[in-house]
């Protein structure tokens, strides 16, 4: 997992310059919704109330690497290596997707405008939470870069 300032995302390899022309030319007023960024990544643009840390499960990506960055609004992000926790849903093919139960520790990190999480498929992340007392309305775009091989 890599957290980090935006302007700083063309240091890591596994950002290709289609990527970052789209997040460096992003308009946070662009609709959300699905872009193709090139023949295999992809963005999704999403507008959601953050939700109570309880309502949130870990969750992890086998086919996909994820950049995540916010365009509005502030929110927690907890994260852990896949092998520190326990499945509470089998790996879903069709959705590239494995669910974790909510463990006792883990890192956090809060994300809003201007930073990002790289979050590799060892990486276990619980998003969508407050990141304070009240929830919040976020607009958030999500990254998805094949994984080449990874084992």
């Amino acid at each position: 997992m890599i957290f980090d300032k935006l302007e700083k995302l063309r240091q890591y390899d596994v950002v290709s310059d289609k990527v970052l022309n789209f997040l460096f030319n992003l308009d946070e007023n662009k609709p959300a919704g699905h872009y193709e960024i090139d023949d295999e990544a992809f963005a999704n643009i999403d507008i959601y109330e953050t939700k109570e840390h309880s309502a949130c499960f870990p969750e992890a990506h086998k086919r996909y690497i994820d950049i995540q960055l916010l365009l509005s609004g502030t929110e927690r992000l907890d994260f852990s290596n896949i092998s520190e926790l326990t499945i509470k849903d089998e790996y879903d093919e069709e959705r590239d997707i494995i669910f974790f139960e909510n463990p006792d520790t883990i890192n956090t990190i809060y994300l809003k405008k201007g930073f990002f999480a790289l979050l590799y498929p060892s990486d276990a992340h619980r998003p969508q939470m407050k990141a304070f007392e009240d929830s919040e309305t976020v607009k958030k775009v999500v990254i998805k870069i094949p994984v080449k091989k990874y084992d």
